[in-house]
């Protein structure tokens, strides 16, 4: 009968230390990159390195087979990795091409298989796939030179000598990217750095050819007995990923200050609005729960929306609110898009802010150019015909053809006015603009001047 009680005791002791002998294990947390570099893989990577962090992962193995991408994400994915605190290991299935070479180099070890190659880091033009300016060029060779010096340098002694020499050449990392730059024995001035693995391991771009994430591990870790996690997307991440795009970003502005325009320039709150909410909102959702936009940011965005309408309708001319408006809209939209703390931003990196201001700008420009088509197109047939006051076929009329004999008419407001709306004079309809603040529907209106083809109209008695 004790036998028998020895048994489950014996077998739960059992369980226990296999569980306990299990979690001492090293845990080596892989993150996979195999499309191209953008704000995906960004996602992925900041997602991935943050729960190998909550589960305290001995190593960090990123998983790489990509031809590029982005080199705005991809350097604030290599300041990820450089700032990471535990050992980040690559391993190159295949491919490491443009901005998956200066991911890869600033990894602490990279990894290759046999056939796999990396390098070819010139900066393209996304349209035609052309070589960018040199500026942008420039910009590539010193980030991938910085990188490379990041990993320190080697002492040896030779013959009594003592040479210094850098774990990874900094001029073989730019020779990556300018083809300008010789290297002896493997490319000439007309061609950029593309390395093999056995190029790689020769020039100490590499430091083992191995043929898959099990050899890696066992055979150059020395990890006999180890636990292996994989970091997988959620739709979530995907999401996030799509809406922290540049491009979509970008448009997401243009729709934000075009609806704002076309709801200044119709009576009421309708589509337009919507429009500006929706866009506003699917601008800096993804971007506060990532951690780049602060609510002060937020706030800051819509303090300047609200000077830019307190100027429009309560201050005469244009002036120091109209300004501080914009300037506090574009502030919020940039500094939304930097991971900073307050406006410190000596510690964010020259490409994340250049990424930023590129995004914003791009999107002030859209905006601009959708403004002045719908301007062109307001009160025309179509879509935005009703969007202002033209001509129809009952016959009235939006400029009089005896405008001066409208001076001091009395009538009442159509619509709201504010400013701009529709008067009623002698049963006849008009555009009008209000020299005071909002006119109400129904009040009684005197024409005061008749200026650029435009009505400007007051309250009686005002």
């Amino acid at each position: 009968m004790k036998n028998i009680r020895f048994f489950p005791l014996l077998f739960f002791v059992c369980c226990a230390w296999m569980l306990a002998a299990q979690e001492t294990n090293p845990l080596v947390y892989r993150i996979n990159i195999r499309e191209n570099i953008g704000s995906s893989t960004w996602v992925y990577l900041r997602h991935g390195l943050h729960e190998a962090a909550e589960k305290q992962a001995d190593v960090v193995l990123i998983d790489m087979n990509t031809y590029g991408g982005s080199v705005l994400e991809a350097d604030s994915m290599r300041t990820a990795v450089l700032n990471f605190p535990k050992p980040v290991y690559v391993f190159i299935d295949n491919n490491a091409a443009s901005a998956g070479a200066l991911i890869s180099i600033a990894c602490d070890s990279i990894y290759m298989r046999k056939s796999a190659s990396i390098g070819a880091a010139t900066v393209v033009n996304g349209m035609d796939g052309a070589a960018a300016p040199d500026k942008y060029q420039a910009y590539m060779r010193g980030i991938m030179r910085s990188t490379a010096e990041s990993h320190g340098q080697q002492i040896a002694v030779q013959d009594g000598d003592t040479i210094v020499t850098w774990r990874r050449d900094p001029k073989i990392a730019e020779a990556m990217v300018d083809e300008r730059i010789v290297i002896p024995g493997l490319v000439d001035s007309t061609q950029v750095l593309v390395m093999t693995a056995s190029q790689a391991v020769e020039l100490g771009y590499c430091d083992g050819i191995v043929e898959n994430v099990k050899e890696l591990i066992t055979s150059e870790l020395g990890y006999k007995d180890y636990r292996l996690e994989t970091y997988n997307p959620s739709l979530y991440d995907n999401i996030k990923g799509f809406l922290m795009n540049g491009v979509f970003q970008a448009f997401l502005i243009m729709f934000i200050i075009g609806g704002i325009y076309m709801e200044l320039q119709s009576p009421g709150i309708g589509f337009p609005t919507a429009v500006a909410i929706t866009a506003a909102l699917l601008y800096f959702t993804p971007l506060y729960l990532t951690g780049y936009a602060q609510s002060w940011e937020v706030l800051l965005f819509v303090l300047g929306l609200i000077l830019i309408v307190f100027e429009i309708f309560v201050v005469p001319g244009f002036g120091v609110t109209g300004i501080s408006g914009i300037v506090c809209v574009v502030a919020g939209l940039l500094l939304a898009l930097i991971n900073n703390i307050h406006f410190r931003l000596g510690e964010v990196p020259a490409g994340e802010i250049f990424r930023a201001t590129m995004i914003v700008f791009a999107g002030l420009g859209l905006g601009t150019v959708i403004i002045i088509y719908l301007s062109s197109r307001i009160g025309k047939p179509g879509i935005f015909r009703k969007v202002a006051l033209a001509a129809d076929e009952e016959g009235y009329v939006s400029v009089p053809m005896q405008p001066h004999a409208l001076m001091g008419r009395v009538g009442v407001a159509a619509t709201v006015l504010r400013p701009s709306g529709r008067v009623l004079l002698d049963g006849d309809y008009y555009d009008a603009v209000s020299l005071q603040n909002f006119i109400e529907e129904g009040e009684e209106i005197v024409v005061k001047r008749y200026e650029n083809f435009q009505l400007y109209v007051a309250r009686k008695g005002d």
